[in-house]
């Protein structure tokens, strides 16, 4: 059995698609442009990379993009002052702070100072607090994008045994309570997990989010079961740098049901679902009807 191959470019170019055409009927309808504000500190090369592809898909889809890079020695007062700006700012109904920060300033803090209606990210502490409740939250971008993957591909997840492999904050415990808010059995493995492997093999739904290159072998995996790989790692292979996820990719997909590549798996999901929150964050904002499809 060869598994069928989830494509996350694919997908991530529809749901694209669909939150322009809401843009453009939000527009004609109601005289309302989506404006996504992008708050970058320092010069980390990949967020520079990571805040220009944003930039660029947020025009492509209709909405404003407004883009702020600051020096890496600004001041903690002078970051919380612009957040409390376009908190302020009516055009703006999406804030995204770009991680990592420079390290003389705090994360926590400066994430929690944005207003969670326009948390696009779904970091603050009040989302997080909603969504692990089950209530109507803004959702970090790359377990909705996972979830969105899983509801396309198997219909519904209720009673699906699913594990989560990784327990950071942005991934894992999200991903988590998504899966428990579609009726999954969840575990949250990590890496004081005993026995990793016989908990991986009782997953319906895998998902890696470890950061550790080809971590689980396909031995690891439930013949059948859909495997969502997050991880994205560089490595040398033959002299060339190369990216894999945390699933050794061959080995799994002799053995799974469905896997994501990577990349072109889950990575293309995460810019694709900040749009969508952007668009959900509007419509909220002036009580309109939510996009269907685009929030969990």
């Amino acid at each position: 059995m060869t598994a069928a191959i989830i494509d996350g470019k694919a997908f991530a170019a529809k749901v694209r698609a669909q939150v322009a055409a809401h843009v453009a009927r939000l527009k004609d309808e109601h005289g309302l442009v989506p404006g996504l504000a992008v708050v970058l500190v320092g010069e980390d090369p990949a967020s520079q990379v990571y805040v220009k592809s944003k930039g660029k898909q947020t025009v492509e889809v209709g909405m404003n993009s407004y883009e702020h890079k600051l020096p890496a020695d600004t001041s903690e007062a002078d970051l919380l002052a612009l957040i409390a700006r376009l908190n302020a700012d009516p055009a703006v109904n999406g804030i995204l702070v770009q991680l990592p920060l420079p390290a003389h300033l705090d994360s926590d803090l400066v994430i929690n100072c944005i207003d969670p209606a326009k948390d696009v990210d779904g970091f603050h502490i009040s989302n997080v607090g909603l969504l692990g409740t089950g209530q109507k939250s803004m959702v970090p971008c790359t377990p909705l994008g996972c979830l969105m993957m899983l509801r396309d591909h198997l219909g519904s997840l209720s009673g699906l045994n699913a594990v989560v492999v990784g327990r950071s904050n942005i991934v894992g415990k999200p991903m988590a309570q998504l899966l428990l808010g579609d009726s999954c059995t969840v575990t949250i493995a990590h890496s004081r997990t005993r026995d990793l492997a016989a908990v991986c093999r009782g997953a319906d739904i895998l998902v890696a989010a470890v950061g550790r290159p080809e971590m689980i072998p396909g031995d690891w995996v439930k013949p059948g079961a859909t495997v969502i790989d997050v991880g994205i790692n560089r490595v040398q292979r033959d002299g060339k740098g190369i990216l894999v996820g945390d699933v050794h990719f061959d080995s799994a997909l002799a053995v799974a049901g469905a896997i994501t590549p990577v990349p072109g798996g889950v990575g293309p999901m995460t810019i694709a679902c900040l749009l969508a929150n952007t668009l959900t964050a509007t419509c909220r904002e002036h009580g309109l009807a939510e996009p269907v499809g685009l929030t969990a």
